[in-house]
């Protein structure tokens, strides 16, 4: 996807959290703020973009977004578990009505068997209630998995919002 048309993307989630009167968030861990990042290059999105967390140790994980230490240990970072924690953390430590998570390995190291490298768990969360999560592998080096990340997270959270 190239900039111009990431914009216009994030253009029409803008329009509908406007709509709606509704603020978002972001945690992420792979994309480092870049979900964030695209947001914010829009003018005007501080009408509709509250913050983001870049939460890429468990630590961080943990201590800002409020991801069990538990479900770290059982799960992994990169897990359906992690994932949608993270997207509830978001909405539970921000005023916003709407949150995306993103947790995968982004490479070129750190892949396993069970979880290669291209396989980013995402999470979004309406309200801290309803908060779903899905698992992509994407192929591709580093940049080319953390931007498809980018526009899965963006693509996956305008969806909702529309039929919220």
């Amino acid at each position: 996807m190239a900039a111009s048309e990431l914009e216009e993307f994030v253009e029409l989630l803008a329009a509908e959290l406007v709509n709606r009167g509704w603020r978002m968030a972001t945690a992420e861990s792979c994309t480092g703020g870049w979900i964030a990042k695209c947001c914010t290059d829009l003018a005007g999105s501080s009408a509709w973009f509250e913050r983001g967390f870049v939460t890429y140790s468990n630590e961080a994980k943990m201590e800002l977004l409020g991801v069990s230490a538990t479900t770290l240990e059982a799960h992994g970072a990169v897990s359906s578990e992690v994932a949608g924690e993270m997207a509830h953390g978001a909405c539970a430590r921000a005023p916003v009505e709407a949150s995306v998570a993103v947790t995968g390995i982004a490479g070129p190291d750190g892949g396993s068997a069970e979880k290669p490298v291209g396989t980013v768990w995402f999470g979004w969360s309406l309200g801290g209630e309803n908060t779903d999560t899905e698992v992509c592998c994407f192929d591709g080096d580093r940049d080319a998995v953390r931007r498809q990340t980018v526009v899965h997270a963006l693509a996956g959270l305008l969806g909702r919002v529309r039929k919220a």
